[in-house]
């Protein structure tokens, strides 16, 4: 899984943009996880990740 772990999928189609995931990413790191967004064009989705060894559980 390349050492990343999905929290979250977000359409790309949506008419807010990457902004949901934006938002969710934000609202993971206030809580401490090192969550950031990218882009997955197989599944044309925004995903809010956190790559391994930054997972706080």
């Amino acid at each position: 899984m390349n050492g990343r772990m999905v929290l979250e999928r977000f359409p790309a189609g949506g008419p807010r943009g990457s902004w949901p995931a934006e938002e969710f990413a934000q609202a993971c790191r206030l809580q401490g996880q090192a969550a950031e967004v990218v882009m997955d064009l197989a599944s044309d989705a925004f995903l809010v990740i956190v790559r391994a060894g930054e997972l706080v559980e």
